[in-house]
């Protein structure tokens, strides 16, 4: 089994990227970069917003999301990404041209920026590649709010068990308790998966019996209506 990868510790960890307001995130980032690489990510993001959108064969600001891991180092390249993405105002089409082509730490940036720049459905197609992967990492980013607000019902189950079956951990699952509540199509999978594991020999993962008492709980309130692509099925 493909085991979960940490990112390492500051503000590029999991789904962090996703959650956290563009303002905020470039302020903790700047806070940390050393001055060449401030200086940098200032100049980046100054040009990918003099230049938004999408210029001929390639935008400058996508040269320098080929650049940020040299630039900003590891620990900060996923957060230099979505800030230039989000200063070039990145609209699906630009966003699917840098996922396709880029590489998997840029495909991980489009993933945590969606949240920030496609309020619709239009990049659910990038979601849908990503949980069809087993890199942890590009999983981890998949699930994020735009994922939690977008996949259908369906779609958000089998997401959480890939989660499961690949060692992700549930915590990168936006919306988890919300999404999970008393969704008792969820707890059946989560037993069946269970079984599986047990007849195996295998031990089941905890975070399985954390998603399964969630299903377990009552909602507080009613739940979405039939419109919304994640409200429970029947």
């Amino acid at each position: 089994m493909t085991h979960a990868q940490p990112d390492p510790g500051g503000p590029t960890a999991g789904t962090t990227l996703a959650r956290t307001p563009p303002h905020d995130l470039h302020a903790r980032v700047a806070a940390e970069l050393s001055g060449a690489a401030r200086a940098w990510l200032d100049q980046a993001l100054a040009e990918a917003t003099a230049h938004p959108g999408t210029h001929g064969p390639i935008s400058v600001w996508e040269l320098r999301l080929a650049e940020a891991g040299r630039r900003c180092g590891a620990v900060h390249a996923d957060a230099a990404r979505v800030l230039i993405l989000h200063a070039a105002r990145a609209d699906p089409a630009a966003l699917r041209r840098v996922y396709t082509q880029g590489t998997a730490a840029e495909r991980r940036a489009v993933l945590h920026a969606l949240s920030h720049l496609v309020p619709g459905p239009e990049a659910l197609p990038l979601v849908e590649d990503a949980l069809r992967t087993n890199d942890t990492r590009l999983l981890a980013a998949a699930v994020g709010p735009y994922a939690a607000r977008h996949l259908d019902a369906h779609s958000w189950r089998h997401a959480v068990l890939k989660c499961l079956f690949t060692g992700v951990p549930v915590d990168e699952v936006a919306d988890l308790e919300d999404r999970a509540r008393a969704d008792r199509e969820l707890a059946r999978m989560l037993g069946d998966y269970a079984a599986e594991r047990t007849a195996a020999g295998r031990p089941v993962p905890a975070d399985l019996h954390r998603v399964l008492a969630l299903t377990e709980s009552v909602p507080q309130t009613p739940s979405h209506g039939p419109d919304v692509p994640h409200g429970k099925e029947s």
